[in-house]
């Protein structure tokens, strides 16, 4: 209570300050709320470790000390992905709000769209703890959480809230699809059953849901993308999905899987080949890496064990999505992830193959001032290439010079 206390008397005294100086100086009110948010970030590092870091941050995103993003951006950024309108192509990824817990503040910080979970169907702590690692000075970060979540009762009623009670209340221009990522609990003999548990009980809640088959933390789960593993379980998912009271022929709910970044080719051609035959909605790609490149391998944290994220996974990833972009002929949305920490970078992203973007770790590290960045820089990337909309630009590296 008193770390509660605290922090909202901090972050409304920040935020009166910040208003009077821009009141006299006349400057830009939410640009500098953005910049007082995202300076207090070295300064939470410096006294905190990582994932007591991450505790405050969604503290402070409950308590409303978020701010909010006014502005107006190009319309070129505006997309549609599943016949859903998307405000843009940015969203935040899985992992942030494991819980549902914070919506409200991450709408309003502009994301396009906001995933939540992975959420496993039983409450787990996970990984004992240390589990996350910093490597500040490559904007990296390792974790071996292990699919730590309160349980799908605890995002049932999260959601619900929010859907009946939060969204209503946010700026239309804000209000964004909402993707489920779904998990399986650690000690579960059937994890198909697991993801058939959560499509059961949060799959209304969601605009799509990402099947997570890909974090390096449980043991076993990788194998779930081997060919025929991915098929059967995929195809178990689909049929709870339709089964539902809540299931509509005319706008069936999305599935998506999450797939890694180390992956083999013929795993890979695998995985588009059941994707392309099951009719799956879009690939998320991808999760973390088990590699270490040089620098990350000679830093003091690079040998700590779980998935590497940050700049070190972005070509990785950026590579990872061209691949299954083209091994499922452009026919899959694809949702690109991974080392996003500029508009270049998202704009890689999608003339790699991506129709949208996730971030995560440049968020933990450059606070909420790198979401508006992006839109903008992602927004001339595309006047300066003669791209009227995103959709215009997905895959154009795959298409001949000039077309």
């Amino acid at each position: 209570m008193a770390l509660r206390r605290t922090l909202k008397y901090a972050g409304a005294a920040g935020l009166l300050t910040v208003t009077a100086a821009s009141a006299y100086n006349n400057w830009d009110l939410t640009k500098l709320h953005f910049e007082a948010i995202s300076g207090a970030g070295p300064l939470l590092r410096a006294v905190l470790d990582a994932e007591n870091s991450h505790y405050v941050g969604i503290l402070s995103a409950r308590l409303g000390l978020f701010p909010v993003d006014r502005r107006a951006y190009p319309e070129s950024l505006k997309t549609e992905v599943w016949g859903k309108q998307f405000p843009n192509p940015l969203g935040v990824a899985a992992g942030f709000d494991k819980d549902a817990e914070a919506l409200p503040a991450l709408y309003k910080l502009g994301f396009g769209f906001v995933e939540v979970g992975s959420i496993t169907p039983l409450p787990q702590a996970g990984n004992a703890k240390p589990r996350v690692f910093r490597l500040p000075e490559l904007e990296c970060v390792i974790n071996r959480c292990g699919f730590n979540s309160k349980g799908s009762d605890v995002a049932r009623k999260n959601l619900m809230h929010f859907l009946e009670h939060q969204r209503p209340k946010l700026p239309e221009s804000l209000r964004g699809p909402l993707a489920v990522n779904l998990g399986k609990n650690k000690e579960s003999e059937d994890a198909a059953a697991d993801y058939e548990t959560g499509i059961a009980k949060l799959g209304e809640f969601g605009d799509f849901v990402v099947v997570n088959v890909s974090s390096p933390n449980t043991p076993g789960l990788r194998s779930l993308q081997g060919k025929e593993a991915l098929e059967q379980l995929l195809s178990r998912v689909l049929k709870q999905r339709d089964q539902q009271p809540w299931a509509s022929s005319s706008s069936r709910l999305p599935v998506l899987v999450k797939i890694a970044p180390d992956l083999s080719e013929q795993d890979k051609q695998d995985i588009a080949d059941v994707v392309l035959r099951l009719g799956i909605d879009g690939l998320v790609v991808s999760n973390t890496t088990i590699q270490r490149p040089e620098a990350v391998a000679n830093h003091r944290n690079g040998q700590e064990a779980g998935g590497l994220s940050g700049r070190a996974l972005r070509d990785i990833s950026t590579e990872a999505v061209r691949e299954m972009y083209s091994k499922t002929g452009g026919k899959v949305p694809i949702i690109g992830v991974g080392g996003i920490s500029s508009g270049e970078d998202a704009y890689e992203k999608i003339r790699a193959g991506a129709s949208l973007v996730q971030l995560y770790t440049s968020f933990a590290f450059q606070g909420p001032a790198v979401v508006p960045r992006i839109k903008e820089e992602l927004a001339e990337c595309l006047a300066r290439d003669g791209f009227a909309s995103v959709a215009e630009a997905v895959g154009a590296d795959h298409r001949p010079k000039g077309l």
